[in-house]
Protein backbone atom coordinates (compact mmCIF):
# COMPACT_ATOMS: atom_id res chain seq x y z
CA UNK A 1 0.00 0.00 0.00
CA UNK A 2 1.33 3.76 -0.91
CA UNK A 3 0.77 6.86 0.87
CA UNK A 4 -2.24 7.96 -0.93
CA UNK A 5 -4.04 4.82 -0.58
CA UNK A 6 -5.79 3.80 2.60
CA UNK A 7 -7.87 1.72 4.26
CA UNK A 8 -11.19 2.75 6.11
CA UNK A 9 -13.02 0.77 8.93
CA UNK A 10 -16.66 1.54 9.27
CA UNK A 11 -18.56 -0.54 12.98
CA UNK A 12 -21.80 -0.87 11.70
CA UNK A 13 -24.80 -0.60 14.93
CA UNK A 14 -27.82 -1.86 15.21
CA UNK A 15 -30.65 1.24 14.76
CA UNK A 16 -33.57 -0.91 15.26
CA UNK A 17 -32.96 -3.26 18.37
CA UNK A 18 -35.16 -6.26 18.54
CA UNK A 19 -38.93 -6.08 20.27
CA UNK A 20 -41.40 -8.49 21.66
CA UNK A 21 -44.72 -8.20 21.77
CA UNK A 22 -46.31 -8.78 24.93
CA UNK A 23 -49.89 -9.74 25.69
CA UNK A 24 -51.46 -8.57 29.35
CA UNK A 25 -55.11 -9.26 29.27
CA UNK A 26 -57.56 -10.63 27.34
CA UNK A 27 -59.80 -8.00 28.03
CA UNK A 28 -63.93 -8.96 27.58
CA UNK A 29 -63.30 -10.49 23.70
CA UNK A 30 -61.28 -13.24 25.11
CA UNK A 31 -63.00 -15.79 21.39
CA UNK A 32 -61.68 -12.21 19.48
CA UNK A 33 -58.17 -11.92 20.98
CA UNK A 34 -57.21 -15.61 20.65
CA UNK A 35 -58.33 -15.91 16.95
CA UNK A 36 -55.58 -12.76 17.07
CA UNK A 37 -52.99 -14.41 18.81
CA UNK A 38 -53.71 -17.31 15.83
CA UNK A 39 -52.68 -14.61 13.64
CA UNK A 40 -50.17 -12.64 14.67
CA UNK A 41 -48.17 -15.97 16.12
CA UNK A 42 -49.18 -18.32 13.09
CA UNK A 43 -49.61 -21.01 16.43
CA UNK A 44 -52.76 -23.75 16.22
CA UNK A 45 -56.25 -22.51 17.48
CA UNK A 46 -55.36 -24.72 20.76
CA UNK A 47 -51.63 -23.36 21.39
CA UNK A 48 -53.42 -19.48 20.87
CA UNK A 49 -55.86 -20.26 23.35
CA UNK A 50 -53.64 -21.80 25.94
CA UNK A 51 -51.33 -18.67 25.19
CA UNK A 52 -54.43 -16.40 25.40
CA UNK A 53 -55.14 -18.11 29.37
CA UNK A 54 -51.52 -17.49 30.24
CA UNK A 55 -51.40 -13.64 29.63
CA UNK A 56 -49.71 -12.19 30.82
CA UNK A 57 -46.98 -13.22 28.22
CA UNK A 58 -44.73 -12.59 25.50
CA UNK A 59 -46.26 -13.96 22.58
CA UNK A 60 -43.45 -12.74 19.80
CA UNK A 61 -39.46 -11.96 20.11
CA UNK A 62 -36.85 -10.55 17.89
CA UNK A 63 -39.26 -8.60 15.89
CA UNK A 64 -38.11 -4.64 14.57
CA UNK A 65 -40.28 -1.94 16.16
CA UNK A 66 -42.88 -1.93 13.32
CA UNK A 67 -43.59 -5.36 13.17
CA UNK A 68 -43.98 -5.09 16.88
CA UNK A 69 -46.11 -2.20 16.62
CA UNK A 70 -48.60 -3.89 13.79
CA UNK A 71 -48.76 -7.13 16.14
CA UNK A 72 -50.05 -4.98 19.02
CA UNK A 73 -52.31 -3.30 17.07
CA UNK A 74 -53.90 -6.35 16.00
CA UNK A 75 -54.84 -7.80 19.28
CA UNK A 76 -55.26 -4.20 20.42
CA UNK A 77 -58.11 -4.08 18.26
CA UNK A 78 -59.35 -7.67 19.00
CA UNK A 79 -59.73 -6.00 22.31
CA UNK A 80 -56.69 -7.25 24.07
CA UNK A 81 -54.51 -5.12 26.39
CA UNK A 82 -51.30 -5.82 24.79
CA UNK A 83 -47.79 -3.82 24.50
CA UNK A 84 -44.49 -4.07 22.68
CA UNK A 85 -41.18 -3.57 24.49
CA UNK A 86 -37.44 -3.52 23.42
CA UNK A 87 -35.95 -6.66 24.76
CA UNK A 88 -33.11 -6.76 26.58
CA UNK A 89 -29.55 -7.37 25.43
CA UNK A 90 -28.01 -10.54 26.66
CA UNK A 91 -25.96 -9.93 30.04
CA UNK A 92 -28.19 -7.08 30.68
CA UNK A 93 -30.59 -7.27 33.40
CA UNK A 94 -33.71 -5.43 34.87
CA UNK A 95 -33.41 -2.93 37.84
CA UNK A 96 -34.12 -4.56 41.23
CA UNK A 97 -36.18 -3.11 43.42
CA UNK A 98 -34.57 -2.62 47.09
Amino acid sequence: MSDEESTEYYTLLCDDPSHEVVLIDCGPCEREVILAVRMVTGQSLWRSWDLARQAPVALLGGLSAYRAQSAVAVLQSAGAIAEWRQELEPGERTATSP
